[in-house]
Parts: C-alpha cells; sequence; structure tokens
C-alpha cells in the first residue's frame, strides 16, 4: 500500500517481488505451478527462483527511481542486492523499516481484498476501506478477492519467518546508515 502511493506519487518504479512471483504463478510452467503450490503452502518463495527473477526486474528500469518491495528478506539477499547495486553504480537509496503493530498488521493483511477490474484495493476490517457493497468494486463494479496467500495461517507462518531472517536486517542497514524507521499504524 505505501509502495503504491509512492509510486503515483514520486512516478517511482515498483518492484515487488510478490506481483513478479504473482505473475510468474499465471505461466502454464512447472516453475509457476511450484510458485503456486508453495505460495498457497505459506512458504517464502526461495532465492534461487526470487532473485534471477527480481534481477531481470531491476534491469529493465534503466535510471527511473525505484522503490523495492518485498526484498530483501535476509542478510544472504541483503549481500546479494549489494552486490547488485555495485554493479549498476546504484549507492543512493534508503532502506525504509516498516513498522506496525502485529495485530493491526494482521488484520490488513487478512481483511485485504482487491478488485478484479481495476486492482483497487480495500479491507472487510475498516469502515474508510470497505466496498459500498460486499465484494463489489465501488469504481468498476468488479468482484472483490482475497489473495490466496492472505489467510491468518499464512500471515502466522511469515510473521515468524520475518521475526527469524528479516529482523536482522535492521541492524545491517543500521550499520550502513541506510535505515529509515516509518511507523504504519
Amino acid at each position: 500500500t505505501i509502495s503504491e502511493y509512492l509510486e503515483h506519487k514520486y512516478n517511482y518504479k515498483h518492484i515487488s517481488t510478490g506481483d513478479i512471483l504473482r505473475n510468474v504463478m499465471k505461466e502454464n510452467s512447472e516453475l509457476g505451478e511450484e510458485v503456486k503450490k508453495r505460495m498457497e503452502e505459506g512458504e517464502l518463495i526461495g532465492d534461487d527462483i526470487v532473485l534471477p527473477l527480481f534481477k531481470e526486474e531491476l534491469l529493465k528500469i534503466n535510471d527511473k527511481p525505484f522503490i523495492l518491495d518485498g526484498m530483501p528478506r535476509n542478510i544472504e539477499q541483503a549481500k546479494y542486492l549489494d552486490n547488485l547495486f555495485d554493479e549498476l553504480n546504484v549507492n543512493n537509496y534508503t532502506v525504509i523499516n516498516i513498522v506496525i503493530e502485529n495485530d493491526l498488521l494482521e488484520k490488513r493483511v487478512t481483511g485485504r481484498r482487491i478488485c478484479n477490474g481495476c486492482k483497487k484495493t480495500y479491507n472487510i476490517f475498516f469502515d474508510d476501506f470497505k466496498p459500498l457493497t460486499e465484494n463489489v468494486c465501488n469504481d468498476c463494479g468488479s468482484l472483490l478477492e482475497a489473495r490466496i496467500d492472505d489467510n491468518l495461517e499464512t500471515f502466522k507462518t511469515r510473521t515468524e519467518k520475518y521475526k527469524r531472517e528479516t529482523e536482522p536486517l535492521i541492524n545491517y542497514y543500521q550499520q550502513k546508515n541506510k535505515l529509515a524507521i516509518v511507523e504504519a499504524s
């Protein structure tokens, strides 16, 4: 949500590992089926799949300012990104750590509904973000759906993995003086 806001307000290119993987799932391929299976089970997709797809997307943007969403998720990915940024001569960047209470984040994730037509996002738990008619987009009238990974079980799995693998990135980027903290409640 925050990435989309920055993308539209400042004309940044938004590179989301989740979007990349959802596009791969739509392909009628062995890779697409494997990604779909893992995402339905609440697993994060391994670096062997994510990193080459991510690099391919980053190489497409030329010199346009960009936002990385969902990357890096662990120290190994951060080191890969450091090397890739060196290769591409990218050194003016900031890593944003979005801080939010777990209960609120759970509602934002499990209540998220996305329009099949115009892709507008809603949330069934918050009055300001509910559609006027249940499961129908206010703007285009298309049906709203939850993403396959927006469920409580997947949320809990990802939260545990975040604490184990992603939280160490806070210190990693603080030591590089590249970290900004944003309160998102």
